[in-house]
């Protein structure tokens, strides 16, 4: 693509004083005229929908601003203790409410910007100014907030938050009740109770791709080849999540806030002000504050710095990039499109990322051709580069990555936004030139702060709020609350998450969100829900009026995975955002005014005229893919990741650790021998140095980077597999005090050890047939396994061979079984132990690898099938037959059968034991594991559906274990608070089963059947003729050189042929044996280290499609044998080698390179090798590919 086509953001100067951006165009902000200052954004003052035609009887007025805390409140001395919820009523109100509610301490709480607002969503309620918010393009499909807009204004009257009762006695009363959990104990839920729900701070939803890497590559370059959309990818930065809405919005990490993760974040935007506008930034600061509160804003942002711990590099320079701009409104946030971002920043001279654009087919496919040249050592100078070559659009990052974090890159972020966004963007380049950097003294940088603070945490924070100064952050609420106040007096009673979905929703966002938390607790998502008062409403608070913050905590990737698949059967739900803050006021209104409320949202186009989707259909609007880069891996996953290994574990478990990663990413063998012996190298390296004490992994670095140095320097192979070591960064003395074990994205929680699925040898192609097998069951009591364990033992032919079989019942042993199972194994080594107890969780798969790996037996677990739920790899179906067939034992030598009283309670509580997987997941980490799997037949395929008696009296027990559980823990159901429940509910489930009795017999694939294919499987296995399915993701191996792949037969016969016609061809051949020898014939057109990345790339648009070759000559001499080569003709577009001479190499001597033939023509000149023509030539058609 020629220069004049691709447009480079940093070099347009031109400012057209006409806004270019139609309402066609989607463009966020409102026009600026010339004469105005361009650093704010003044809104519209008169509403959108009042200019569209919202009654001209309205009138607009301003909402007050909430008044600071009282010197009385912050005087007072404010206590807490936890207040217990009415348990009856929290399972009377939730059927299915299995996930805790977490009370971890946080430092504070932030303040929120409104009091309590209308209860409608995008109208104005009277005698309240509508404040018109930017446009944007909505990231992800569903219905919008704007569905509100034919609801009735007038609904109800919040009560006014900013006086008290007169029966709420004095703030200091009300906050010394609030905090001792005696207001929200008191505080009951009926029918005049409501809450009002708003999202504060969020970033984008997570989304996992089902389909594979290769799948989404396949779409997106069929997208932009139609012309439907365009590629975006952008540089992943090195950093944690960082949010801001506002110095009264508040300041957050990922899933916390009020500490050292937002005051770094505080400080480091507010130097960015400094930095970008000098002498003024202290006003640009109060405008940018006033602005996203005004317009209920958030801005996330990468970031990145050296005091909060390592990730692949120390950076140069600490410093945040901004990855979104979310308009927040009083409903679902709605994003800005990756150009409306951009001019945003411009606007306001905040860090913008490197940007690209791809927008033809060609410029796709060159792109995923580019990183697989790439992947293994691509560094951020060698990756920019190529990405400007084969980009349509390349936008520069006002942050060089190269400059300020380094070469080391982590990776890429590709996903496909609308067709319309090239032209988008490049109107905005247009208009909005990179603005100046003032530079100005901005006094003392984050490092020398915590340098000069490392007494504790707290005074860190305290150091770094001052220095950010009082026009960016005027108070300290979010950090340390108020006089008198200490940590504990933040976190509120678990019983708010209950009274919330006990409320009625005061508008549409409410229900949105109360919507979303009931669905993920009665899926029972891995995920937390955290309650905290909120400082800056205590003034608010009444009897009447409580406000709460609200942290929702993905705590899985497969959470989101599994809510998105809840999307596409109701697309109605909002998204599961990562980052997710929520404000909450809890209150009553006066009984007997009539409150109405919307029942559904409008299925059109958002308020402002705009499709959420974006012209995209569902699926298309959310793919995304991550692009990650060996180089990072090495360092973050391979080195810092392995530490708890290598020190806990040593040396083999660690090389087990490493070479399973590297099998996973398909690193090339190449790099697999030089990664394998470079990371040998280093665990021996820091053994030495540490002893048992283990390297902290937040600062592994400072041992890693020198070792790195040095290792690269010893060869350029070396130095290429690291990409880049040296200007070492030392930080022990200007690291952050973190407090508590957080974690990087500030997590209250206790750090926890880095441990990978297993460390076990890596799976075989085959389970070897010399080796013992110890067979166990990840199961549930009921599941059949000591059954299966007799039959295999009184079966004739055992399991086909002379190895002796032993079993070891679990009901026998009461204590130290896996031991015991270890100690008798060891006795009968190669023999076959059947484990006969239940293998339910991790922690004994640990177990059964070290017994595999100290005794070199295969484990291999079998497993009931099922399909399992979305949480659990066992179906309600499956349950109901193991509780049914307990129901049914007799004189079991576990006590587990008819006699027992709650044998409800010990299934539910295994049951729970593998909730968290799906049924994929649990098979696939199994399979990763052991390197087998085997499967015992349990439900016919064929059946009814579960009667719903039986359904629901499980989810009810489910229920009733997840309430007991979060109370009492592994206490029996006949004692706690619960007891008498658990007595109704065991023989609601007796009676429920026995009435379905013959539906429960007749699901059940008959025993014979199942023993058979088990016994089956298992012989497979124990002969040697088992191959485990495959558990991985396709990965697209690096890429090196492109060719053209020649069929060799067609070459061969070509050399006869020649041979038969020509006698110096014919003596040449006699004693060559081409035919045995020649194995796989090429033309080669571009190799990466001759040629370059861009020019391997340039061939991706033609991949895998048919080329005709036309041989023209032979050339050989002594050494060395070639055919002459000229590419044809592929779809208009003639393919030309970048080889000087394109041929195809037929031979060479012992002890010469391939390569050498390409000096053929020379030799030829010289008289050292002879020409044979070929007329006409022959034409040979290959497939193009990569290899």
């Amino acid at each position: 693509m020629s220069a004049s086509h691709r447009f480079f953001g940093g070099l347009s100067n031109s400012f057209y004083s006409r806004s270019p951006f139609s309402s066609t165009t989607l463009f966020p902000f409102r026009p600026f005229s010339p004469t105005l200052s361009r650093s704010s954004f003044s809104p519209l003052t008169m509403p959108r929908k009042q200019r569209q035609g919202v009654s001209k009887d309205h009138r607009w007025v301003e909402k007050s601003k909430v008044n600071e805390l009282s010197a009385s409140l912050a005087a007072s001395s404010l206590s807490a203790s936890g207040s217990s919820s009415n348990a009856g009523k929290e399972a009377a109100t939730d059927r299915v409410t299995s996930l805790p509610v977490t009370e971890e301490p946080v430092l504070s709480v932030p303040s929120l910007q409104f009091e309590s607002i209308g209860l409608t969503n995008h109208v104005p309620a009277r005698d309240q100014k509508a404040v018109w918010k930017p446009k944007s393009y909505g990231t992800v499909s569903g219905t919008t907030a704007g569905g509100l807009n034919s609801a009735p204004v007038d609904q109800i009257t919040v009560p006014n938050n900013g006086n008290q009762t007169e029966s709420a006695g004095t703030p200091a009363a009300v906050s010394s009740k609030l905090f001792s959990g005696k207001l929200l104990e008191s505080f009951t839920t009926d029918s005049s109770t409501y809450s009002l729900a708003q999202v504060r701070a969020t970033f984008y939803p997570k989304f996992e791709n089902e389909k594979s890497d290769q799948e989404v590559r396949t779409r997106m370059i069929e997208m932009v080849s139609k012309g439907l959309a365009t590629m975006e990818v952008s540089l992943k930065h090195s950093g944690s999540l960082f949010m801001y809405a506002g110095h009264e919005g508040g300041a957050y990490a990922k899933n916390s806030y009020g500490n050292i993760y937002t005051a770094v974040g505080v400080f480091v935007l507010g130097r960015m002000f400094r930095e970008a506008w000098g002498s003024q930034a202290s006003k640009k600061q109060a405008e940018f504050n006033e602005f996203l509160e005004r317009n209920r804003m958030c801005v996330s942002m990468e970031l990145v710095t050296a005091v909060l711990g390592d990730h692949g590099q120390r950076p140069r320079e600490d410093y945040v990039v901004v990855t979104a701009v979310t308009e927040l409104g009083n409903g679902k946030p709605k994003f800005y499109s990756t150009p409306n971002l951009i001019a945003f920043c411009r606007n306001w001279r905040l860090p913008t990322n490197h940007v690209w654009l791809f927008s033809t087919r060609k410029s796709a496919m060159s792109f995923f051709a580019a990183y697989d040249a790439l992947s293994e050592e691509g560094t951020a100078t060698t990756v920019c580069k190529a990405l400007d070559e084969v980009a349509d659009i390349s936008v520069p990052g006002s942050k060089d990555h190269i400059m300020v974090q380094g070469e080391i890159l982590e990776g890429l972020v590709a996903r496909i936004v609308s067709q319309r966004s090239s032209e988008h963007m490049k109107q905005v380049l247009r208009d909005y030139p990179p603005p100046p950097i003032e530079g100005v003294d901005l006094g003392s940088s984050l490092r020398e702060i915590c340098a000069a603070n490392r007494a504790k945490e707290k005074q860190q924070i305290m150091a770094l709020l001052k220095s950010a100064g009082t026009s960016f952050c005027p108070n300290y609420m979010d950090w340390f609350g108020t006089e008198g106040s200490d940590s504990h007096s933040r976190n509120a009673d678990r019983s708010v998450l209950s009274k919330f979905l006990q409320t009625r929703p005061a508008d549409f966002s409410t229900t949105k969100l109360q919507e979303m938390v009931r669905l993920m607790r009665e899926k029972r998502y891995h995920a937390a829900f955290k309650f905290y008062h909120n400082f800056h409403k205590v003034d608010s608070a009444t009897n009447d009026s409580l406000h709460f913050k609200m942290v929702i905590h993905v705590q899985s990737d497969s959470a989101f995975r599994k809510y998105q698949k809840e999307m596409r059967f109701n697309p109605g739900l909002w998204p599961l955002y990562r980052g997710f803050f929520v404000d909450l006021n809890l209150f009553k209104v006066n009984k007997g005014r009539a409150v109405e409320f919307p029942t559904e949202a409008s299925t059109g186009s958002d308020s402002n005229g705009e499709s959420a989707k974006d012209d995209l259909a569902d699926e298309d609007a959310n793919l995304m893919i991550k692009l990650k880069f060996l180089t990072y891996k090495i360092r973050t996953f391979l080195i810092r990741n392995g530490l708890s290994i290598l020190f806990k574990q040593g040396e083999a478990a660690y090389r087990t650790y490493y070479t399973r990663q590297m099998k996973i990413w398909n690193t090339s063998p190449a790099k697999q021998r030089q990664l394998s012996k470079m990371l040998d190298e280093w665990a021996v390296y820091i053994r030495r140095k540490y002893g048992h004490k283990q390297l902290s992994s937040s600062i592994y670095l400072s041992e890693a980077e020198p070792f790195l140095e040095q290792y690269a320097k010893r060869s350029s192979e070396n130095q290429a597999l690291i990409g880049s070591a040296g200007s070492f960064v030392r930080v022990e003395d200007f690291m952050a005090i973190i407090e508590g074990g957080q974690d990087e994205e500030g997590d209250l929680e206790p750090e926890r050890d880095i441990i990978p699925s297993s460390t076990t040898p890596i799976v075989e192609e085959t389970v070897a047939k010399d080796r013992g097998l110890i067979v166990f069951f990840p199961g549930i009591p009921g599941c059949a396994k000591s059954a299966l364990c007799k039959e295999i033992m009184s079966s004739p032919e055992r399991l086909g061979d002379d190895r002796p079989v032993h079993s070891l019942m679990g009901d026998l042993i009461k204590a130290r079984y896996w031991a015991k199972v270890d100690q008798e194994y060891r006795k009968k080594p190669n023999s076959i132990m059947l484990a006969d107890k239940n293998a339910p969780n991790e922690e004994v798969w640990k177990k059964i690898e070290g017994m595999c790996r100290s005794t070199r037996a295969s484990g291999i677990p079998v497993i009931p099938d099922s399909e399992g739920t979305e949480s659990n790899p066992f179906s309600l179906d499956a349950l109901a037959v193991f509780i049914f067939r307990v129901l049914h034992r007799v004189n079991h030598p576990g006590n587990l059968d008819n006699s027992s009283t709650n044998v409800g309670y010990v299934l539910l509580m295994f049951y729970n034991l593998y909730e968290g997987k799906d049924r994929k997941e649990f098979e696939t980490e199994l399979i990763e594991r052991f390197g087998s799997i085997v499967k015992l037949p349990l439900l016919e395929p064929e059946r009814p559906p579960l009667p719903e008696s039986v359904r629901s009296t499980l989810e009810e027990g489910l229920s009733l274990y997840n309430l007991h559980s979060r109370q009492h823990g592994k206490l029996d159901s006949t004692k706690g608070q619960y007891a008498k429940e658990w007595t109704k509910w065991e023989k609601q489930l007796r009676d429920t089963l026995s009435a379905n009795a013959e539906y429960l017999n007749s699901i059940q694939v008959p025993f014979g059947v199942a023993v058979e294919k088990v016994i089956g499987q298992l012989k497979a296995i124990a002969n040697g003729d088992y191959s485990p399915p495959s558990t991985e993701k396709r990965n697209l191996g690096a890429i090196v050189f492109a060719a053209i792949t020649l069929p060799v037969s067609e070459i061969t016969d070509l050399l006869h042929n020649l041979g038969t016609k020509d006698p110096r061809v014919e003596g040449f051949l006699k004693d060559k044996d081409l035919k045995s020898s020649l194995t796989k014939a090429h033309v080669t057109l571009a190799h990466k280290r001759s040629h370059g990345v861009t020019a391997v790339a340039s061939f991706a648009q033609h991949l895998n499609h048919n080329v005709p070759v036309a041989v023209t000559s032979l050339l050989f001499s002594d050494k060395l044998a070639a055919l002459e080569a000229e590419p044809g003709v592929v779809d208009g577009e003639k393919i030309d080698s970048k080889n000087k001479w394109p041929h195809v190499t037929l031979w060479t001597a012992q002890g010469v390179a391939a390569k050498e033939a390409n000096d053929l023509p020379q030799l030829l000149a010289q008289g050292k090798a002879t020409r044979v023509e070929i007329n006409p030539p022959t034409t040979v058609t290959g497939v193009l590919e990569f290899f």
